[in-house]
């Protein structure tokens, strides 16, 4: 049985890993591929073989957040994070790498 702020707790979790659409588009297309567009730029891009990931200057909490958002509403399995300034990635394979403005992660 769940108490009332247990269930405050799980849709706080839900919505936080769920995109909003603030500023936010997306598309999944029943092929495989997709996008999220945040303001006017595709920060995650995806086909059946690659994830694009981009930030075309706009390397903001909020970008990493909205990555990692969409990493998890579409199954993609990686995951965007920051230490000491630097971001990195960390790939469906398990491999951790520096992040690059438009760089191509293989899916699994």
């Amino acid at each position: 049985m769940y108490d009332r702020h247990t269930l405050i707790k799980q849709n706080e979790v839900i919505m936080y890993n769920k995109l909003s659409n603030y500023r936010t588009t997306w598309t999944d297309r029943a092929d495989g591929c997709g996008h999220v567009t945040y303001i006017k730029t595709a920060i995650v891009s995806w086909d059946n073989d690659t994830i694009t990931l981009r930030h075309d200057g706009w390397d903001s909490v909020t970008t990493k957040r909205k990555m990692n958002q969409a990493s998890h509403q579409f199954c993609l399995q990686f995951g965007v994070y920051q230490r000491n300034f630097e971001w990195f990635v960390d790939t469906p394979q398990g491999e951790t790498l520096p992040f690059e403005d438009g760089m191509k992660i293989n899916r699994i």
